[in-house]
């Protein structure tokens, strides 16, 4: 069985004729030229019916025949400080700055996503997942450069394989947009690559081998960077294998190049399924329109879409903005799956939370919203250890025959525990009761009259 080359053609990310730009008057003062751009980012009013996005401010020349073109924006891409400049204010410290940084960490925007940045507040949540900070620079002996140590968990280039019934696939290292927080960071400074023929061959190999995988994830750099045709040689190829049961895809497309998702994309996964696709929401400016629009054409395509955010500080790490987030999403019909904690990559410091405020949002969600929009907080292990299931401390003590239970409002309920008791000759004298615990103290004192020395083996109640 042959497979076709999987290609990538990147092209230079000069803006098209159409696309008008604002040149840099040295010989004029900075606080001149600095408002000069301001005017101009305010000169065009966007129509009715594109509230949100800057595309008329940014890009006022461009039509709907290139905005509307997946291939147009990826072209078209902002990939330097110069360019940047030209739609977001800077000094020139600031500029000079952050050329440093993209000389170890490449910059790469999409005209669309650009379009969402606030360009007069340097904390915008959404262009603080673009552009590039000097944080990244100052801080980037922090943490490691691969830490959940896929290296050493590939069994063949591009394939790791950590979990038993499951692996990952990277087939690309080329992205739309180069998110600051990326756990892939280390692959920014080997260039553009996509997987060789070879390649793809010696895992389709692997695969057909190891009966025991039943789920393969298809990951990158970003798997939708490849054209439609490539795609499909390949995700065709894993349907083939027998015990290969669901295909998922990762990819941030609906998030920063909605436009990727068109019928020719959707008609070839339709074809291939049950394949599952996990896209990457952060914040509730990203849903869009056209976001929106993306996710219904692959649902009804028959590809189920969930969301993995990840925490990022100043961006998504309060419960009112992940709330509006989740929110957001489950009315576009996107599942709120996971949130992570920001891995231990370096350059990405200044956007980590502590773990613990992850676990207060999910306190602050959990009761105060339906379960289907609350994701399940986890911690990626380094060294492959894996995911971990973080939650706010529900249980304060067990037993064989009861535990005292934390709602989400902090009252304290005890809850009768059936364990194994086979008749009602061996059940605990007293029995227990669930019900609401009105003191611990109060409750404390009974059990140590009632039970006596029973009480020497139970939990220690925390509060």
């Amino acid at each position: 069985m042959n497979t076709a080359p999987v290609t990538v053609k990147t092209r230079s990310a000069s803006l098209s004729p159409g696309v008008t730009t604002r040149t840099r008057h040295r010989h004029r003062s900075d606080a001149e030229s600095l408002a000069e751009q301001d005017s101009a980012l305010n000169a065009t009013e966007e129509p009715p019916g594109h509230h949100g996005t800057g595309r008329f401010r940014f890009f006022p020349d461009v039509p709907d025949s290139c905005w509307n073109d997946w291939k147009w924006h990826f072209r078209n891409r902002i990939t330097s400080i110069d360019r940047l400049s030209r739609y977001i204010p800077m000094t020139p410290e600031e500029r000079e700055r952050l050329e440093l940084v993209t000389g170890r960490y490449p910059l790469a925007i999409t005209p669309y996503y650009l379009s969402l940045i606030d360009p007069y507040n340097a904390d915008d949540p959404v262009r603080r997942q673009a552009v590039p900070s000097y944080e990244e620079m100052t801080m980037g002996r922090i943490g490691m450069e691969d830490p959940l140590g896929e290296r050493e968990d590939s069994v063949v280039p591009g394939l790791v394989h950590r979990y038993p019934d499951r692996v990952l696939l990277v087939l690309t290292d080329i992205c739309p947009m180069l998110c600051r927080h990326c756990t892939r960071k280390r692959e920014w400074r080997h260039g553009a690559w996509t997987r060789t023929g070879t390649e793809i061959e010696a895992m389709l190999a692997y695969l057909w081998s190891n009966t025991g995988v039943r789920d393969v994830i298809i990951s990158g750099g970003d798997p939708l960077s490849l054209s439609t045709a490539s795609l499909e040689s390949i995700i065709s190829r894993i349907r083939d294998i027998p015990h290969i049961e669901i295909i998922r895809i990762g990819t941030r497309y609906p998030v920063v190049l909605p436009q990727r998702i068109d019928a020719g994309l959707c008609d070839m996964l339709s074809r291939h399924g049950p394949i599952w696709l996990n896209t990457h929401f952060n914040h509730p400016n990203e849903i869009t329109p056209e976001s929106a629009a993306a996710c219904d054409r692959l649902l009804r395509a028959g590809v189920p879409v969930n969301n993995q955010s990840v925490l990022l500080r100043s961006i998504n790490d309060s419960i009112e903005t992940m709330t509006k987030l989740v929110h957001g999403l489950l009315k576009i019909k996107v599942r709120p799956y996971y949130l992570f904690q920001c891995d231990e990559v370096q350059g990405t410091e200044h956007l980590r939370t502590p773990v613990e405020t992850g676990i207060k949002i999910i306190e602050g969600m959990r009761g105060h919203t339906s379960g289907l929009a609350v994701p399940t907080f986890v911690v990626d292990l380094v060294q492959g250890g894996g995911k971990v299931p973080l939650q706010p401390n529900y249980v304060l003590s067990m037993a064989d025959d009861e535990l005292l239970l934390k709602n989400y409002e902090g009252k304290v309920f005890r809850y009768r525990n059936p364990g194994s008791t086979e008749n009602e000759e061996n059940m605990p004298t007293p029995l227990s009761v669930s019900g609401v615990v009105e003191s611990l103290t109060a409750e404390a004192d009974l059990l140590l009259k009632t039970r006596g020395k029973t009480d020497e083996n139970r939990v220690g109640i925390r509060s």
